[in-house]
């Protein structure tokens, strides 16, 4: 399995690439956040060789302006991910199923050149969500052993630790395998 991390504002723009096949960062939320770090953490990990995915964290709401916010503002390139967070916001809300569907489906409909996938956490894929519609692929949150989430779907990233950052491993045997697949191959 390959490793990758996830970045936010939270993380340097110059954080360890080191080891790393991929790397997510935390583009928008809602339809008025943007990272401020976006483009030298993007530059950081296009630097390194990794293969980019981008992420909005998802509110209830407007979908349309929201999926029309999050492409203006992520980097735009072959080969990269589009990633939607879906879990529970600040305020204790959370988008509801068709939302989610709804925003992946406007994203991927935005940008058909590239993969569109969900992230959420085990908690929500097992009692909160009832599509199973993860776009192209899942990116599931669990704590556990890299590699070995406890779901019974198929994944294609696995965030399986946020100490000391967020760390993932991607389901593919090799980098150019998963370039591969985020090219649409």
């Amino acid at each position: 399995m390959l490793q990758g991390i996830d970045v936010s504002a939270y993380q340097s723009s110059a954080y360890d690439t080191s080891g790393l096949s991929f790397v997510f960062i935390k583009a928008t939320e809602g339809h008025s956040y943007v990272n401020p770090k976006l483009t030298a953490q993007t530059k950081t990990a296009r630097d390194a060789g990794c293969v980019v995915g981008f992420y909005h964290f998802l509110w209830p709401g407007d979908l349309a302006a929201q999926a029309q916010y999050f492409v203006s503002k992520a980097p735009e390139q072959a080969g990269d991910i589009l990633a939607v967070d879906w879990e529970t916001t600040g305020d204790g809300t959370r988008a509801s199923n068709a939302e989610k569907d709804s925003f992946i489906r406007q994203v991927k409909s935005l940008r058909p050149a590239n993969r569109v996938v969900l992230y959420t956490n085990r908690d929500f894929w097992l009692n909160v969500d009832t599509t199973s519609y993860a776009g192209d692929g899942l990116w599931i949150a669990d704590y556990v052993t890299a590699g070995k989430p406890r779901i019974q779907a198929a994944w294609r990233f696995h965030q399986y630790t946020s100490d000391p950052v967020d760390k993932d491993v991607a389901n593919f045997t090799t980098k150019t395998a998963l370039k591969q697949w985020a090219a649409g191959s």
